[in-house]
């Protein structure tokens, strides 16, 4: 069982994501609403995955993946995201992201990349 931090602005989609992650039997430990507040709970939490949008406000996923990532090379975090275009998808995985699941999210996709990840 591992240890998630959700990361998405809308309250909904953290709560659909959660279930999912929970379905597939492990822990969402933390959630946050933005790109800064991903960082402080991923410092905080240290998740064995997070589970990231990209579109936020204050700081979109990609900064915030940055910036895990500079803290720690070894995160794993996948970008969960509407924004399916390809130019969004290198961005993300310049950044560190292991890899890209579009909205609306099916659970076998998520499942699959969660088991490829961890």
């Amino acid at each position: 069982m591992a240890k998630f931090l959700l990361v998405d602005d809308a309250m909904f989609m953290r709560a659909a994501i959660k279930k999912m992650v929970e379905e597939a039997g492990h822990t969402v430990v933390a959630e946050a609403g933005n790109g800064m507040e991903a960082i402080e709970m991923y410092a905080s939490s240290k998740p064995d995955m997070v589970l990231m949008d990209i579109t936020m406000p204050d700081m979109d996923g990609i900064e915030a993946t940055t910036r895990i990532m500079n803290a720690d090379p070894n995160a794993k975090i996948v970008m969960v995201s509407a924004m399916g275009q390809m130019e969004m998808v290198v961005r993300a995985i310049t950044a560190g992201a292991k890899d890209f699941v579009v909205k609306p999210v099916d659970s076998d996709k998520l499942r699959s990349c969660i088991k490829k990840y961890l």
